[in-house]
Order: structure tokens, then sequence, then C-alpha cells
């Protein structure tokens, strides 16, 4: 367990960040705490309007760039648009469907977003990267049952808590092969996950008829839920601390929901190699780009 907070950010003037999903929630914290210990960080966000809002509010350098990873063509127009170098591309953007929903390519909304968006920005952008990569993923994944056979849910009937569990795992083995391969390259760039704990944020608001699971969830969550600045923790830990590439962070307390962040495990099927590969393969396909490394 380590006393990490806030305060532990070293001077990161001179460093350029990208964090999704950053107008409110973690990603929004996240890139706070970034802006406020010198780096210059870009909100990559789907409304521009939220993201201005929170760049004004923002300390130090911040700028704001549309993304919208349930579409590719916008992944494609960001990448292509980004010049430099990258270093710190926080993968932090989520979403949990209350329904059956798709991206603009079709894909299952959670895993099209929580996964293959930022798996297809992660690989356009690969040429400028140049310190870390964290994918916020979630102690959920050890609840999944990743159907390679029917990745984009259409032929299983829907199952929402399974979808969002699914794209954590996706996450996870996606962390384990970009490690695996950038170690192979050679790269000095490390990869790392971070589970935030369980954090009261927007990801479980949703409108629409209510069933008695979500109102038990809403309770949980009112009762033991961390605020978003301590559900950041795990991230900007694996953001900046000396860690071993292909670690995973998330908070030390109460079965790793709530506290100071430390390294925690993962489960068997994150841990799967050839189910990491199998999954990598897979999503080359599905977002059309082929990996460089």
């Amino acid at each position: 367990m380590t006393d990490f907070s806030v305060r532990d950010l070293p001077d990161l003037t001179g460093r350029r960040a990208i964090v999704t999903g950053a107008t409110g929630g973690i990603g929004q914290a996240t890139a706070r705490a970034l802006a406020g210990a010198g780096a210059r960080v870009v909100l990559a966000v789907r409304n521009r309007g939220k993201g201005d809002a929170v760049a004004a509010a923002a300390p130090g350098a911040v700028e704001v760039r549309e993304l919208d990873l349930s579409d590719l063509e916008s992944v494609r127009k960001f990448a292509a648009g980004w010049r430099g170098d990258v270093d710190l591309l926080i993968n932090n953007a989520g979403v949990s469907a209350p329904t059956l929903q798709r991206t603009a390519q079709g894909f299952e909304a959670d895993f099209g977003v929580n996964h293959l968006g930022h798996f297809a920005l992660t690989l356009l952008l690969l040429e400028h990267l140049t310190g870390r990569v964290v994918i916020v993923s979630s102690q959920a994944e050890r609840l999944a049952q990743l159907d390679f056979d029917d990745l984009n849910w259409e032929r299983r009937p829907y199952r929402k808590s399974r979808a969002y569990n699914d794209s954590k795992l996706a996450n996870l083995l996606f962390a384990a092969e970009l490690h695996r391969r950038l170690a192979a390259a050679g790269s000095a760039v490390a990869v790392h996950a971070a589970h935030p704990g369980l954090v009261a944020t927007g990801i479980y608001h949703h409108s629409g008829p209510r069933r008695m699971s979500d109102v038990l969830n809403g309770f949980v969550v009112r009762t033991l839920a961390q605020d978003a600045e301590h559900g950041a923790l795990p991230t900007l830990y694996a953001a900046v601390a000396d860690l071993p590439s292909g670690s995973f962070a998330g908070p030390s307390r109460l079965a790793h929901m709530r506290g100071a962040p430390e390294l925690i495990n993962r489960s068997k099927a994150a841990r799967d190699p050839e189910s990491a590969g199998r999954l990598w393969r897979a999503s080359e396909r599905l977002v059309s780009i082929p990996a460089r490394i």
C-alpha cells in the first residue's frame, strides 16, 4: 500500500497528456491534477461545450479537442490532426449502456467505446507515444465471460452488466498485449492499467425505468463510493509512479473499492496471453487498422 496523493505528482512541466472522457468524473479529476502539476493537457471529449467549460476552470495549460470514441471516423480525425509527442495517453472514457446500443460502425456500445475506440486511438497515435499509456479498467472484469464468437452481441441475448464487464476484461487484455508487443519491439513506452474503485460518477446514472437491481446499486454507490478525485488516484499513480510496465493499480482498501492506490491482481482470464493475442487480432480486423508492432 502507498500513501500516494495528488500532492505526490512530480513536476510535469513540458509533458503532453491526452485524457479521454475528461468532461466529468474521473477523467476531469485526472486532467485537472495533471494540469495542476504542469502538464499540457488535451481534453479529448465528445461534447465540445462541456470540454470548454472544464478547460476554463482547470489550472494550467488545457486544450480541448473533439473525440467521439463511438465513431471511428472521429478517432481517425483526432489522430490525423495530432502533431508532436504524447508523453501520457490516458484511455479513461467509458460507457455503460442501459440497453443494447450500437456505435456509428455498428459495434455494441460498451465494447465499441470502452475497448475498440481506445484500441484504435492508441494504434493511430503509436508513432507519437513516448512515455506511458494508462488504460482505465475495472475489477468488474472478474465477472466477465468474453465470447470471442460473438464479441458484438449479434446472436446472444443482451445483458447490460455482462457487456460492461466484458469490455473491462477487454481493457486489461489490450493492456497486456500492448505491453508485450511494445516490449518485444524494444520500445521504452510503458503500459499500465488502473481500477478506480467504487466511485460516484455519472456512469451509474441512467434515464428510463429502474429495476430493483438499479435501486440497490444506487444505494451501494451512495453509501460506499468515494468521490472522483479519490477515484482518479489509481490512474495518476499508474501515470507517474515508478512501476514495472504491465502493472495494474487500484485502491488498497475495502476489497480494492476505496483508499490510496497500490498494485493489485487481475483475474486469471485477464492474464491469459492466448486470449490477449486473440482479442488483439480480432480488434485489428474490426477497426481495420493494422498494428505496426
